[in-house]
């Protein structure tokens, strides 16, 4: 079945089985493996993508399902040379290790700071809730969602 989707911008058809998760489109049919599968349950927000500007888990999600929509993933929200001011202030926060989850990390921070217009420790560390991070006990990804949704216009206190 043909599916036909945005892609971080770029109109995208794409031939998939009708049980094919929105995950596997876009790691397997697109090449975009920035989104990782970390559980397959839901639980770890790993494959954390925007669907229309909101934070979906994308391996619950079938990709039949965002006929249509459009899809942002870690790959479309800023570049090596201009990053998301999310992605800069993980980089100055030195809020990842291993990096695994830091891309679903960035993709749910940036839609809870959006959709938040004032934050502080106990809000971020709320709005990350479903995002695991097995390595960096979470201390320095709370500080880079602070200071990123500062520079992102929403007030922190």
């Amino acid at each position: 079945m043909n599916v036909s989707l945005t892609v971080n911008g770029e109109a995208r058809v794409v031939d998939v089985a009708p049980n094919t998760l929105l995950v596997e489109l876009l790691r397997g049919h697109l090449g975009l493996t920035g989104t990782h599968v970390g559980c397959d349950t839901s639980q770890c927000g790993a494959c954390t993508v925007h669907l229309n500007g909101n934070s979906v888990k994308s391996c619950t999600m079938l990709a039949l399902q965002a006929e249509g929509a459009s899809v942002t993933t870690i790959e479309g929200v800023g570049t090596p040379e201009n990053l998301h001011p999310m992605q800069a202030a993980f980089r100055e926060c030195h809020a990842l290790q291993c990096g695994f989850c830091t891309p679903g990390m960035i993709m749910s921070a940036i839609d809870f700071v959006k959709n938040s217009p004032t934050l502080d420790e106990a809000s971020v560390r709320a709005g990350l809730e479903g995002n695991i991070c097995r390595c960096t006990g979470y201390h320095n990804i709370v500080r880079a969602v602070l200071a990123a949704a500062s520079a992102m216009g929403s007030r922190v206190s």
